[in-house]
């Protein structure tokens, strides 16, 4: 008979004196290894490190790349036009880059477990780390079930029998649940393969549109700027707006809440520090090329769109009504129009592989974030419990249990579901993000009042604390104008609720956490900025030995070692 699982509980940060028999638990970073020599198999800590250098570039790329580009960036081009979405997604991505240079800087320096909800705890106010994880944690438990939901309108693509959608979703929910029940190391090689497939597609697509655009196409017909001039390069009637000036401005404006959910996950790879092996040396590694994703994927993406398709095509606005599958994709559009047949099914694939990709993740990085939570005595210490494997299963399951919500698409309809899904984890990613830039604000001035240089910091980003500043005042803008379009055209309850429902949940959290536990802000001579830095050195230590001992590499690893 075989033995009943063991689970194992972890001390949080509210520590008590330590009694006979305890063993000091220090930081949040689990220093349990990766297998090797160090390895500590008998009485794990906590979350153990499986997560490879290739698995942390691919799931930063995975992270940026999903629904939101293949099927979201028609919706935008709809409303702001071609330069609008540009210019929206460029802005926006750049916000997004000043967040990532902000939480690169902190999750480098203390690779924890949860990443940027103990850097709340630790830098700024308890009661903001306990606002910001359990606004995280819902914010990628909600959108499990909106990323299925996304995932059955794009099955429905194939397959338009409505009575079928449960059962996708069944298939969906258990596959996904399963992987996650294989640990950090099953959740890092199925996004691997994700993220491959998505980019092969993205580029590829890109390239094709190029192509299209040049007059490459069955029909020959060169577009050029064509679509920029005529419609236009802005939507002069957004929302039935007469005044153009004001149509265009909030139309380009709309396309800032479209490109918030786009970008959202990126942040993903600071979650995954705490079961990254070398964790300074990888993480950075992708944090650092963000920004060329997001210029590359993003900008590229949206141009090609912007050049190929018309924001007024019919073609383009019924699939955005309909959404159903890649007739939703502006880039099926394109093809369309050009003539060519066939690889309308195979952007189907790809969007489908996106979808389920992002509620993977959204599964993986919830139930990480609770298990932080839990570390912090801000959870039930249920939630701190792991396998021997290092596997945090209930919280797995309890984020789990989110997912059935993706069955309101059978009975609701699809694209209401997943419009208060989304828009409910948009608002919820936009509080994340600028609290991840707060943070690193309190930690910049902490390091000066405690005599730290930051030239001493293993990971040094540039533009701070500038960068931080204006993603902070950017974020907390767009947060309150996000439902913007409420007013516009009469009031709409549900859409308003929808628009704003994220904000009362956040403070909500942390009144109630400040209340009951009377918290302060942490003063920045009392802040704490060493506990747990000596475990990864000597962590970083051991996994520079291990390299060491491999020897050198062939042309083939050195040029494998340079892309993961």
């Amino acid at each position: 008979m075989s033995q009943p699982p063991q689970f194992y509980e972890m001390q949080g940060m509210e520590k008590r004196p330590l009694q006979q028999g305890d063993i000091e638990i220090t930081d949040l970073t689990n220093i349990p290894s990766h297998g090797g020599e160090h390895s500590t198999q008998s009485q794990p800590t906590g979350t153990q490190r499986h997560l490879k250098s290739r698995h942390v570039q691919m799931i930063a790329i995975g992270g940026t790349i999903g629904t939101g580009l293949f099927i979201g960036s028609g919706k935008a081009l709809a409303h702001g036009g071609p330069v609008g979405a540009l210019l929206g997604y460029t802005f926006m991505g750049i916000i997004v880059y000043f967040t990532m240079l902000s939480l690169g800087e902190m999750v480098t320096y203390l690779p924890t477990s949860g990443g940027f909800t103990s850097y709340a705890t630790r830098f700024v106010d308890p009661a903001v780390g306990f606002a910001t994880g359990w606004n995280y944690w819902y914010c990628f438990g909600i959108t499990l079930p909106a990323e299925i939901t996304a995932a059955s309108i794009v099955i429905q693509y194939w397959d338009p029998n409505d009575d079928h959608l449960a059962i996708y979703i069944t298939v969906m929910l258990g596959t996904a649940l399963l992987i996650n029940l294989f640990g950090a190391g099953a959740y890092g090689e199925a996004e691997f393969w994700c993220a491959i497939i998505k980019v092969v597609a993205i580029v590829g697509l890109i390239i094709l549109g190029v192509v299209l655009d040049l007059g490459g196409g069955p029909n020959h017909d060169r577009l050029g700027f064509r679509y920029w001039k005529n419609p236009g390069a802005f939507n002069d009637t957004y929302l039935g707006i007469e005044n153009t000036s004001t149509a265009r401005f909030l139309g380009f404006w709309s396309v800032f809440i479209q490109a918030a959910f786009s970008y959202l996950g990126t942040e993903i790879v600071a979650v995954t520090a705490g079961e990254a092996r070398a964790p300074r040396r990888n993480v950075p590694k992708a944090i650092k090329r963000v920004f060329f994703r997001l210029a590359v994927f993003y900008f590229c993406g949206i141009l090609v769109i912007g050049l190929t398709v018309p924001y007024n095509s019919d073609r383009l606005l019924s699939a955005i009504t309909q959404s159903t599958g890649a007739a939703a994709s502006p880039f099926v559009v394109a093809i369309t129009n050009a003539g060519i047949k066939g690889l309308d099914h195979v952007i189907n694939a790809v969007i489908l592989t996106s979808a389920f990709s992002a509620g993977n993740s959204d599964l993986y990085t919830a139930s990480r974030t609770l298990y932080a939570l839990a570390l912090e005595g801000k959870a039930p210490r249920i939630f701190a419990r792991v396998t021997r494997k290092g596997l945090p299963i209930y919280c797995v399951l309890l984020t789990f249990c989110l997912g059935p919500l993706a069955y309101l698409n059978v009975s609701s309809g699809a694209s209401t579901g997943f419009n208060w899904l989304s828009n409910l984890s948009t608002v919820a990613g936009l509080f994340t993000w600028s609290v991840i830039c707060w943070s690193y604000i309190r930690f910049q001035k902490g390091l000066k009042v405690q005599g730290i240089s930051r030239d001493t910091l293993p990971f040094k980003t540039p533009f701070q604390p500038y960068a931080a500043y204006i993603a902070l005042v950017s974020l907390s803008i767009i947060i309150f104008f996000n439902g913007f379009s409420v007013f516009i055209g009469g009031f709409a309850a549900q859409d308003f609720v929808a628009a704003y429902i994220g904000v009362p949940i956040f403070f909500g959290f942390w009144v109630f956490w400040k209340v009951w536990r009377r918290t302060k802000m942490v003063g920045l001579e009392e802040m704490d900025l060493l506990t747990g830095v000596k475990e990864i050195d000597e962590l970083e230590e051991m996994d520079r030995a291990e390299e060491a001992a491999k020897g050198p590499q062939g042309f083939v690893g050195r040029m494998w070692s340079a892309m993961m």
